[in-house]
């Protein structure tokens, strides 16, 4: 592939969770006007992006794309812009038009314009058949739209990279956890939400049960995992790089709910399980990300109590 026709960076679905995390670390390492923010809507009130360029962006708008990377000298696109497990599954058309039909966009750019792309995947992909200890090949066969989705843009994403020889890498997030964005409408949000209602209210009702383990991670893990990647030579990447599981953490509800007790004197925590239980149950409880380690050199940071103490840091302002 020919040299990309410029260093800066464009990041879609900026506003969301990771997209807010991933901007900061960016513009710290690439300067704030090398790095440009877009979403949908605007930007008011998030600090994060508001420090640099940012655009209106509908990532269905392939010549829109592609008009901003070639006017302003983007190499890299990071593609964020998707709507997650719970939001999808209650609109899995719109569901499917933009977490597919935005990758296929992307892509699109990317090949018109010789761009890198890093377009994540997610655990959703895997399905009730797979181990509980998910490896890098387990089946893919997920239940949930949101899940077919990723298994679609990690297929796109490989077609892209094999036929056009569009630089694609990715990596099949789990649970992210971060106080500096809202929950984006996710299975695993009473992972972020517990810890404001703890300090807020002192007392949070968990819509999965206290046994629900599932794979987690630190948000500062899951960006310098991203930064990682991207920083790897393709030489070291092999046949997973459109999505790597990677290492992180395995924990239960009730285990988390354990963790908070002991550091916020009184909080209390009811388990009401409703339809997002079934998506909780469909996922592994833990996956084996040796072979990112293997290949690119990456592990996790945070364990569970130093993740707890930064999220209760981080809401309070301490």
């Amino acid at each position: 592939m020919p040299d990309p026709p410029g260093d800066k960076v464009l990041v879609t679905g900026a506003l969301g969770q990771i997209g807010t995390d991933l901007v900061q670390a960016l513009r710290e390492r690439h300067g704030s006007d090398a790095v440009i923010a877009s979403d949908i809507r605007e930007s008011a009130g998030n600090s994060s992006v508001e420090g640099g360029p940012f655009v209106i962006l509908d990532v269905l708008d392939t010549d829109g794309i592609s008009s901003i990377c070639q006017s302003e000298g983007v190499g890299t696109i990071y593609h964020l812009a998707a709507l997650l497990s719970a939001v999808g599954e209650r609109d899995p058309d719109l569901c499917r038009r933009i977490n597919v039909g935005g990758t296929i966009s992307v892509l699109e750019a990317a090949k018109e314009c010789n761009l890198r792309v890093y377009s994540p995947s997610s655990i959703a992909v895997f399905g009730p058949d797979s181990p509980k200890h998910a490896t890098q090949d387990s089946p893919l066969n997920p239940t949930t739209v949101y899940g077919e989705t990723k298994v679609t843009g990690e297929a796109l994403a490989r077609e892209y990279l094999e036929r056009f020889n569009v630089d694609t890498r990715g990596i099949r997030y789990p649970g992210l956890i971060s106080y500096k964005a809202p929950a984006g409408g996710g299975t695993t949000d009473y992972a972020v939400e517990i810890f404001h209602a703890a300090l807020n209210e002192g007392h949070y009702q968990c819509f999965v049960r206290p046994d629900t383990r599932l794979p987690m991670l630190y948000i500062d893990d899951a960006i310098n995992a991203t930064l990682s990647l991207m920083d790897s030579s393709e030489d070291d990447l092999g046949e997973s790089r459109v999505g790597y599981n990677i290492p992180c953490l395995s924990f239960s509800a009730g285990e988390l709910v354990d963790a908070i007790s002991d550091r916020v004197q009184g909080f209390t925590c009811d388990f009401v399980p409703d339809v997002r239980q079934e998506y909780a149950d469909s996922w592994p409880d833990s996956i084996d990300g040796s072979l990112a380690e293997e290949e690119w050199d990456w592990t996790p940071k945070y364990d569970l109590a130093s993740l707890v103490d930064e999220m209760l840091r981080g809401i309070s302002g301490r």
